[in-house]
């Protein structure tokens, strides 16, 4: 993936510093510190539980925060949820793949990829669906357009989320282990998508257990344990010569199996 432009000269599309997050008296996050910058893909592994899928949703208001700063594409982010104007701002600029679908049944693909843009963006009907196309093109299933949800696999529902998330003209994408719901054989369909994303130069973070895949399109993969950030770097770093004891113990768990 070395073709890609990091701008390491701009401002961070995310910025987050001393970052905490509590569900009660369970401290998830710790003092996190992370910037994102644009055209940077990251890949956040850690085990279950770790608050890797925490960290992501903060990101996009999904969860408040109790203490710390963040902030996304030059909009701050209050801790307990406040400053909603703000968030519906960032969350148009922000497209997130979830573990599962989320897709509407009684929709088809192409009313799923095109309802945001029209009620959000207020793109009209005609160019929503000439985006919508576009995309489903891009992310190699075309030939689908005017299904329902239940009539695809679940490799191709995610990639319309992919492509729903996309019509919205993201300046940041977010994946919350988009593959973990799939069947193994249809992991790789979503993979590639994600792959061509990152080749063409999309700002993306990305939560995974597929560790070959986090090696292969991150320019920086970060190990959280505990809710704290324990190591990062350059995949070949993290991978083949991790400094901390806690991800050498992990990689050495994750990759044996």
């Amino acid at each position: 993936m070395s073709e890609r432009k990091i701008d390491d000269t701009a401002a961070p599309i995310v910025r987050m510093e001393k970052l905490n997050k509590n569900f009660g008296a369970l401290h998830v996050l710790k003092d996190v510190d992370l910037s994102v910058a644009p055209g940077e893909v990251v890949v956040i592994i850690g085990a279950s539980g770790s608050g890797k899928s925490t960290l992501i949703r903060c990101i996009n208001g999904l969860e408040e925060f109790q203490s710390g700063r963040l902030e996304v594409d030059g909009k701050m982010l209050e801790p307990h949820g406040k400053a909603s104007q703000t968030l519906q701002q960032i969350r148009t600029e922000v497209g997130m793949v979830f573990q599962q679908f989320n897709l509407f049944p009684h929709l088809s693909v192409l009313d799923n990829i095109t309802l945001a843009p029209r009620k959000v963006r207020s793109a009209s009907r005609e160019d929503a669906r000439e985006t919508a196309k576009r995309l489903l093109d891009r992310v190699g299933i075309a030939d689908q357009a005017d299904k329902f949800p239940s009539q695809l696999s679940g490799g191709q529902q995610q990639r319309v989320a992919l492509a729903r998330a996309l019509a919205m003209e993201p300046r940041l994408m977010l994946f919350d282990e988009p593959t973990s719901a799939l069947d193994p054989e249809m992991i790789g369909e979503v993979l590639d998508a994600m792959r061509e994303l990152a080749r063409e130069g999309m700002t993306m973070v990305i939560v995974t257990h597929e560790m070959s895949f986090a090696r292969e399109v991150a320019d920086r993969v970060i190990y959280i344990h505990e809710g704290e950030i324990v190591e990062q770097g350059r995949p070949a770093d993290v991978f083949d010569n991790p400094r901390r004891e806690r991800t050498q113990s992990f990689l050495s768990r994750v990759l044996s199996h």
